[in-house]
């Protein structure tokens, strides 16, 4: 059956790249134009190469016009080198921590690349972010140095607040291969009201086949964590790749019959009641991603007892409407900018107390303002 031809009407506020991805069967009668704006669009996003990947999967990339094919293909090409780089890194953080004898663990597009799982496809990433225990954090750092990652963040005090308060080291880069690894001993940050347990995602992570060390957290819980990474996060300018990578973890997993279940228990037992809600109804809403087996009738019952109430619900909704859509121009709505600086303050509020948060955006707003310093004269 031929797609359906795409009306060449367009107006400020719509989101081609959202539209894009939910219909890879209607972009061939695309005009240039439209073309154009899609790419740029995409591109902003960083779902150029996911694009690519659903033309080539259904056998249409050659067909696309020559100019936009170009930039299909080359983003293409970029996801499969970093996915080879990705897999490469993985084994040098093995074989750094081998002696360590803990269970080192994927996280994100690194897990979905090792796991080989449809939400790696035509992912885009800029570092490798691993979970180790609380405990040998130190030793897991020390070790790393000596196998070439150096960290960054000397300030004084962003060091007290990584190291003290967050969940995770200061970012670290390799000398020789300029590759960045973020260690994480929790998936947010200490300070948060009710921080979740570490020690029970990694007690039922998966091993990754083929790794004697390598794990990737469980199917639940690696859905939970990229809710809470999208919602707890102050920066959404990946915010519809990662939705995204949700709608696609919630297609392949949802098939299967203990899944949905699964999904709610865990929610509960790791305090990741609300980030669930946020990221089944942002996929509804964004992608019309199914609702997982066996949770259709719990569902509603739940999101009674655990949504926000109104008027906090309709409001939340509009700000993610805004928040979430591609971060470019010609995609925002009326609004979008106050809608992203209320999630900015909402992320920094959900991540500590008020006096803290007062003091750390005072701190960091002073910081920027105060004057380069004097470069030395040659």
């Amino acid at each position: 059956m031929n797609p359906q031809p795409v009306a060449e009407t367009w107006s400020q506020g719509d989101d081609l790249a959202c539209w894009a991805l939910r219909h890879p069967e209607q972009l061939l009668p695309l005009s240039l134009e439209r073309w154009d704006l899609l790419i740029r669009q995409a591109q902003r996003a960083d779902v150029l190469a996911r694009l690519a990947y659903l033309l080539s999967a259904r056998g249409e990339l050659d067909a696309v016009a020559p100019a936009p094919r170009r930039h299909l293909q080359a983003a293409l090409t970029l996801s499969e080198a970093q996915h080879r780089e990705v897999r490469r890194e993985a084994g040098l953080i093995e074989q750094a921590l081998r002696e360590l004898n803990i269970p080192v663990v994927l996280l994100k597009g690194a897990a979905y690349v090792m796991a080989g799982l449809p939400a790696a496809r035509g992912r885009l990433f800029s570092d490798t972010d691993i979970l180790v225990p609380r405990g040998p954090l130190p030793v897991v750092e020390g070790q790393l140095m000596l196998h070439g990652w150096m960290g960054g963040h000397h300030d004084a005090y962003d060091q007290r607040y990584y190291r003290e308060w967050m969940h995770e080291l200061p970012p670290m880069e390799h000398v020789q291969r300029q590759t960045v690894l973020d260690v994480h001993h929790n998936i947010l940050p200490m300070t948060t009201r009710r921080p979740p347990d570490a020690a029970l995602l990694l007690a039922d992570a998966r091993p990754v086949a083929g790794h004697d060390r390598l794990h990737v957290l469980a199917p639940a819980d690696m859905v939970l964590h990229s809710m809470t990474h999208l919602f707890y996060n102050d920066d959404l300018s990946h915010g519809l790749r990662d939705l995204s990578d949700l709608d696609l973890l919630l297609r392949h997993f949802g098939a299967q019959a203990d899944f949905g279940p699964a999904l709610l228990r865990r929610a509960e037992l790791l305090h990741l009641e609300r980030p669930l809600h946020y990221g089944l109804w942002a996929c509804q809403e964004f992608f019309a991603t199914p609702v997982p087996v066996g949770l259709d009738a719990a569902l509603p019952e739940w999101r009674r007892k655990f949504a926000p109430r109104e008027p906090l619900s309709t409001l939340m909704q509009c700000l993610w409407r805004r928040g979430l859509r591609t971060p470019h121009p010609s995609a925002a709505l009326p609004g979008t900018g106050l809608a992203q600086a209320l999630l900015y303050l909402r992320a920094h509020g959900l991540r500590m107390p008020p006096l803290m948060l007062i003091k750390h955006l005072s701190i960091k707003a002073f910081k920027r303002m105060a004057p380069e310093r004097a470069k030395p004269q040659a």
